[in-house]
């Protein structure tokens, strides 16, 4: 039977550790792109019924399909007909719409929770219908929404392991690039699971201490 050979490890750890840097980048990015889009397309699906259907299209599609068929298409299908981008941008155009589109049911879920009458209270006061929004009503969505949001960056973080795919050199990259060096399966992948499992326990944690204290918040 092979022996285990963590010196590997030690060998490949300073590439391993630049991957999880660039991991984490195309996750923030990928995630500030989602949010953009999942608090437009969520809020407009919950106040407007003629662009909410289009919209609502949007979500089903990127909802309804793989992610990994969404990244190829965006990189190597829009590339066939003359659009063509960088793998990173692919990469994060990619995660962000599909994370938009499950961000939006979680903003539009958090609009939903608001009292009607608050609307009716900034109309009264004679507020307009985007100061409503920004100053009375997505504050408070937003809250509400927090702990979920925090969730979909973890399982964000998770799903950028398959821009390895589109030549990104992010974790996984670099480990199927040790493995193609060394052939030590069991050391290589092992690790990259523990670095995924502490990044997203991290976020976990976030989330946890999150809702304790927008619990304290409300009560």
């Amino acid at each position: 039977m092979d022996t285990v050979q963590w010196q590997v490890i030690a060998d490949w750890m300073p590439e391993l550790l630049q991957a999880a840097v660039l991991t984490l980048e195309i996750t923030a990015m990928s995630f500030l792109a989602a949010l953009t889009i999942g608090v437009f397309v969520g809020t407009v699906r919950s106040r407007t019924k003629w662009l909410g259907k289009p919209l609502a299209v949007y979500v089903e599609l990127f909802r309804g399909t793989p992610l990994l068929v969404q990244l190829f298409f965006m990189y190597y299908g829009l590339a066939q007909v003359g659009i063509v981008m960088p793998a990173m941008v692919a990469a994060v155009l990619g995660l962000g719409l599909n994370g938009g589109a499950y961000i939006s049911e979680i903003v539009r879920g958090a609009l939903a929770g608001i009292d009607k009458g608050q609307y009716d209270a900034a109309h009264a006061l004679g507020m307009s219908w985007s100061a409503t929004l920004a100053w009375i009503i997505l504050p408070q969505a937003l809250r509400i929404a927090t702990p979920p949001l925090v969730n979909s960056v973890a399982s964000m973080l998770k799903d950028t392991s398959l821009v390895s795919l589109l030549a990104i050199t992010e974790m996984m990259n670099i480990a199927n690039q040790i493995y193609a060096r060394t052939f030590r399966a069991f050391e290589i992948f092992s690790v990259v699971a523990l670095m995924y499992l502490v990044m997203t326990l991290a976020f976990s944690l976030t989330s946890r201490v999150l809702e304790r204290r927008l619990a304290v918040g409300r009560a």
